[in-house]
């Protein structure tokens, strides 16, 4: 095996040199100061390519309703129509959330939801979520709405059997401003297979990350890690997205990929197949930092905002992330169904002041940002030059 020093780790990713192999072999290290040294690396990289300051968005989730037909392994979200603990929100419900974010000075609503066959407006699907954009975009078109991943896309495009451009000029046209690189899981189909064979298959997502991005609709990018997926395999996702950064930027497309987020497995109240196969209820932090890690070294200045989930690790793991890589720590959220659903212990809101003090604890300075990074508003007054 041929060993790799953090030297050439760190002149490689200057360059975008990272080989995949080089990627699993630091993904393999198990020596603790090892370890530590590639942590040491990807905030050197982070330093570098966006500087010290750590950015938050204030916003809202909306997870309009968690009927869906399909089956995931991972997920405890889900539930079939009029089953214990189902709901879809309805048009005021939506419009009352949307109303209080907007007080709280929220600058962007995140939705998503389940796959509802029955979410229908005179027979067609894309119907029903031009009304969801509709819906918080006519009075208020000040918000940015970040919403629908590609299996949403899809599965619109399924039921009204018409093409993923068509979805998505649609949507973007009533009002949709950027779109959720979520439902991505881990861009391998074997393990696609067991963790959700009903979902699209890595090609279909990446079509249509591609196509949003040829469209004009940014996107994000994420993965769900820590369960069955090997180093390996880990290493190939982001390699896939790397590729599909680089794409859009060798073609000039006037969107692409905006930020990176690892969303490690919690699996306390996760479908028990899957929770005895992982074995553990709870995310292993060092295993998601080590992670991180690697993501800024190998993503780099393709995608060079990273953000941890403090609802996965929590607060305390979420600002340890800031020194491995991170340069954002997410946003207030206000409500999350989706991960609490499955067990996690991190919380459901954060106010502004949490995620402000989080940062100043680690001597860095904070920017409140928009959700494309672009806009900028409060600042710490420690920080700000006279």
């Amino acid at each position: 095996m041929v060993v790799i020093s953090v030297d050439a780790i760190l002149e490689r990713a200057k360059e975008f040199d990272l080989s995949p192999q080089e990627g699993v072999f630091l993904l393999k290290q198990t020596d603790p100061s090892i370890i530590a040294e590639i942590g040491i690396v990807a905030d050197k990289l982070r330093q570098q390519q966006v500087g010290d300051t750590v950015t938050y968005v204030v916003n809202r989730n909306i997870n309009f309703t968690n009927i869906c037909e399909q089956h995931c392994s991972f997920c405890a979200f889900r539930r079939d129509s009029n089953s214990d603990g189902s709901y879809w929100l309805d048009w005021e419900q939506i419009r009352a959330k949307t109303i209080d974010a907007v007080e709280r000075g929220a600058t962007e609503i995140c939705m998503q939801g389940g796959l509802n066959p029955e979410a229908l407006i005179n027979g067609k699907s894309l119907n029903y979520y031009i009304k969801l954009v509709e819906i918080i975009k006519q009075e208020f078109p000040q918000l940015h709405l970040h919403a629908f991943s590609p299996q949403e896309i899809q599965f619109i495009a399924r039921l009204d059997r018409i093409s993923y451009a068509e979805v998505i000029t649609a949507l973007h046209d009533s009002g949709l401003n950027s779109m959720p690189g979520t439902a991505a899981e881990v861009l391998d189909d074997n393990v696609r297979a067991v963790l959700c064979p009903e979902k699209i298959n890595s090609a279909t997502w990446l079509e249509i990350v591609e196509t949003a991005h040829k469209l004009g609709l940014p996107t994000t990018s994420t993965m769900l890690s820590g369960h069955i997926e090997t180093p390996l395999q880990q290493i190939e996702h982001l390699e896939k997205l790397r590729t599909l950064q680089q794409t859009a930027i060798k073609n000039n497309y006037p969107a692409r990929i905006t930020e990176f987020i690892i969303l490690p497995f919690v699996g306390a109240l996760a479908p028990k197949p899957l929770r005895r196969r992982v074995g553990r209820d709870q995310p292993v932090l060092l295993d998601t930092l080590l992670l991180t890690a690697v993501a800024r070294i190998y993503l780099g200045n393709y995608i060079p905002n990273h953000q941890p989930s403090w609802v996965k690790l929590g607060l305390n793991g979420a600002k340890e992330a800031l020194t491995w890589g991170c340069n954002d720590i997410g946003g207030t959220l206000m409500e999350e169904h989706i991960t609490t659903m499955a067990g996690a212990i991190g919380g459901t809101c954060m106010s502004v002041s949490d995620l402000q003090n989080a940062i100043s604890e680690l001597g860095r300075p904070y920017k409140q940002r928009d959700t494309l990074y672009k806009t900028q508003f409060v600042t710490n007054p420690r920080y700000d030059k006279a």
